[in-house]
């Protein structure tokens, strides 16, 4: 009996250590594939080198006045609302100060670009705009 208990907590104990030298191999596999995947996705540091100056309008200095917010929010939902247009088109950084938009943020492309621009221009207290979208190549 002593030896059969022996036998079988041997077995145990391998077949524990075995799974778990396969999970660590696999685990550190996938989180070496992921932080690559992560690293490169998320690193857009190449675009957004301007927003290191202040020359540069950022979220944080949007207006609060209501005529700003109100043509925000009118620009938003005319690009939201265009199917036509990709999820980062869809996305894109809207600024209103005094009626001069300013829309960042990467499109897919020339033809979202201008569409994006064309969009924004047809919404009433648009005085101007400031297109620096960017065409994203990746």
């Amino acid at each position: 009996m002593r030896t059969l208990t022996k036998l079988f907590g041997f077995t145990l104990l391998f077949s524990s250590a075995a799974a778990m030298a396969v999970d660590s191999v696999h685990s550190s596999s996938s989180i070496s594939a992921m932080k690559g995947v992560m690293t490169k996705d998320a690193d857009n540091t190449d675009l957004n080198t301007r927003d290191k100056t202040d020359e540069t309008l950022t979220p944080q200095k949007q207006s609060n006045s209501k005529a700003d917010l109100e043509v925000l929010a009118a620009v938003r939902s005319a690009i939201v609302d265009d199917k036509n247009l990709s999820v980062a088109a869809h996305n894109v950084k809207i600024l209103v100060a005094k009626g001069v938009v300013t829309l960042r943020g990467p499109v897919k492309t020339s033809t979202e670009k201008a569409r994006v621009a064309e969009l924004t221009h047809k919404v009433p207290g648009v005085v101007s705009i400031d297109n620096q979208l960017d065409i994203d190549t990746k």
